[in-house]
């Protein structure tokens, strides 16, 4: 610092001017200002904790009626995978019941499938498992699984010819596709 009275007073280093900053910063007059500005009021810090209460509130509501229904679908769709492996059982049987029929309609042993068969579909029904009726309807592939096309003159382009395999679902999901031969329409001379 030089003796000169004329000249301002300035810090000579910056760490000094950090210090006269803190200084003034440190007055009462500043932290109230601060203070003032960071503290909620009562009314506001009971309205921000009855908006938290009610979100919490929804929530829980929310979660409870998920768990309902996750419970409801739990049940309903609790035999889905047996009713899966039932399926190629049944498809077999009606192979063996078609066989029986050829050799005699009138044998007891064909009666007797006949009615077995019948027991079953009306397990299955009871269950609410349904055959997806595929013959002559438009190809759904939701629904059907294409295995192959065929011309015809009789079936319109797109639609089902014949089904190889029956499909089956369980109220509103899909069991199995049904296997099909789809429609390519009439052959065209070349």
């Amino acid at each position: 610092m030089s003796n000169d009275p004329n000249q301002d007073i300035q810090p000579e280093s910056e760490a000094e001017d950090e210090t006269l900053t803190q200084a003034t910063d440190d007055s009462p007059e500043a932290n109230s200002v601060t203070e003032a500005e960071t503290e909620p009021s009562p009314e506001s810090e009971v309205e921000k904790w009855r908006n938290l209460a009610h979100r919490n509130q929804a929530e829980l509501e929310n979660f409870r009626k998920r768990m309902a229904r996750d419970k409801m679908e739990a049940i309903q769709y609790s035999n889905l995978g047996l009713l899966e492996e039932l399926l190629p059982i049944i498809d077999n049987f009606e192979m063996g019941l078609v066989a029986a029929k050829d050799s005699s309609a009138e044998s007891v042993i064909y009666q007797g499938m006949s009615m077995v068969h019948k027991q079953m579909q009306n397990f299955l029904t009871d269950h609410g498992v349904e055959r997806i009726d595929a013959t002559g309807k438009k190809f759904d592939p939701n629904f059907h699984e294409a295995l192959e096309q065929q011309h015809s003159d009789d079936v319109l382009e797109g639609d089902v010819i014949s089904s190889i395999r029956h499909g089956y679902k369980c109220k509103d999901r899909l069991l199995r596709a049904s296997n099909v031969v789809v429609s390519k329409g009439p052959q065209q001379d070349t």
